[in-house]
């Protein structure tokens, strides 16, 4: 999983290396922001944070590139090897608690490769980190949840293989969408309701972020996953 609050260590691609990689990574006109940075990031004009965010080991080089927070992609070349290499998303922060939510909502339209291993995913987060629920609309390849299955439940817009677990540093609630989507709307609050209410697997916890990306295995050979539509509503 995206791991923002754990230490981690990885060598930067050279100057050289990283300029070709944005070059080939830019999409058909000019981005205004491109990165090969392994912690680049971008704030929006609308307060959504892009972040390149290569944290696996064994990873290789990735560039994100940006217009706007729903105009945004990556071109990554990760070895085939097993093990997470890096999770590129746009970020938004919520900072509301559940109960003093009437509604948390999230557009997505993207464009992701047939090859490689990866999953599309949400990843959000209570302020304290103590949390994390991840969403996967689609997934491909070698990966896996963490945890063990709950079964399956229909919330929010879609129908969802559910697991539990936990990686040493906080809990994990990953929500699988039985098939795979490239578009559509997800009510995140009726998720995070049935963790609350239904399950009681935590209490009226403050969301932070909310997080939309690419959780990259293996992209050997360079692949690129393009965002073309990506909003969090709040109310």
């Amino acid at each position: 999983m995206a791991r923002s609050t754990l230490t981690r260590r990885l060598l930067a691609p050279t100057a050289a290396v990283a300029a070709l990689i944005g070059f080939a990574a830019a999409p058909a006109h000019a981005a205004i922001w491109t990165s090969s940075e392994q912690w680049g990031n971008y704030t929006t004009s609308d307060n959504y944070i892009l972040y390149n965010n290569i944290w696996g080991s064994g990873a290789g080089t990735q560039t994100i590139w940006a217009n706007s927070s729903s105009n945004w992609g990556v071109t990554a070349n990760h070895p085939d090897t097993g093990g997470i290499k890096s999770y590129p998303n746009a970020k938004k922060i919520v900072n509301r608690t559940i109960t003093s939510l009437s509604s948390l909502a999230s557009d997505y339209d993207v464009t992701v490769p047939s090859s490689g291993a990866y999953n599309t995913s949400y990843d959000i987060w209570d302020t304290d980190y103590d949390y994390e629920v991840m969403l996967w609309v689609n997934y491909n390849g070698a990966v896996g949840p963490l945890g063990t299955s709950q079964g399956t439940v229909t919330l929010g817009g879609h129908t969802w293989a559910v697991y539990k677990g936990d990686n040493g540093a906080n809990e994990v609630f990953s929500f699988l969408r039985t098939s795979d989507s490239s578009a559509g709307t997800v009510a995140i609050l009726p998720i995070l309701k049935w963790i609350k209410d239904t399950k009681g697997w935590w209490g009226d916890e403050t969301i932070g972020d909310v997080q939309f990306g690419y959780e990259i295995t293996s992209s050997s050979g360079g692949l690129d996953f393009v965002t073309n539509e990506f909003d969090v509503s709040s109310g």
